[in-house]
């Protein structure tokens, strides 16, 4: 909660926007509610953004820049595509509370039926992901584009499933990636 003497960041708000998003839905994402949320006025919400519109965009662009090009920028410094999947595996498990946790990216994929351009959003980050998946899978000779589907669909599903239940997949996701490299030793 901000005091009046502090600051908040336009990222402060977009963390505070992913917070409400995954607890209350996109009717939260506006700048009275988020404003009660922060104890800041609307003003500063204002400040930082020209519109509602305009703060959805940036969520949305932090959301692409977190959740996809500061992943595969990391996981590009490993060159042993091995270890780069089961790194991938780990980063989708975990969970960031500051973004809303486990329930930000189902409430995202909700957003996106009903506005499509969180749905173009949605679409784009699918596809890079898919991207970096099939090419990781592809440095292992594991070309068959259903590897990556199953990969991917799994972890949406489970990342809907801990949204719901709490519980934690790494061991699952792991499980499913030695499952999946044991078929390039068959």
């Amino acid at each position: 909660m901000a005091t009046s003497n502090e600051k908040l960041s336009a990222e402060s708000w977009i963390l505070a926007g992913f917070r409400a998003l995954a607890r209350s839905g996109p009717q939260a994402l506006k700048a009275e509610p988020l404003a009660r949320e922060v104890g800041a006025t609307k003003g500063s919400f204002y400040w930082h953004f020209k519109d509602v519109p305009a703060f959805h965009a940036a969520m949305l662009a932090l959301w692409e820049e977190r959740a996809v090009d500061d992943i595969t920028r990391f996981l590009d410094a490993e060159t042993d595509p091995v270890r780069r999947l089961y790194m991938l595996g780990d980063i989708s498990t975990s969970t960031d509370e500051e973004h809303g946790g486990d329930a930000v990216e189902p409430a995202i994929r909700a957003w996106a039926q009903s506005d499509h351009t969180v749905a173009d959003a949605v679409e784009r980050i699918d596809r890079k992901r898919m991207e970096y998946l099939s090419g990781i899978l592809s440095d292992l000779d594991l070309t068959n584009p259903d590897f990556a589907r199953m990969i991917y669909g799994a972890y949406i599903g489970m990342g809907t499933l801990s949204a719901k239940d709490g519980a934690d997949n790494k061991s699952a996701m792991s499980t499913l990636l030695a499952a999946l490299l044991a078929l390039q030793d068959a």
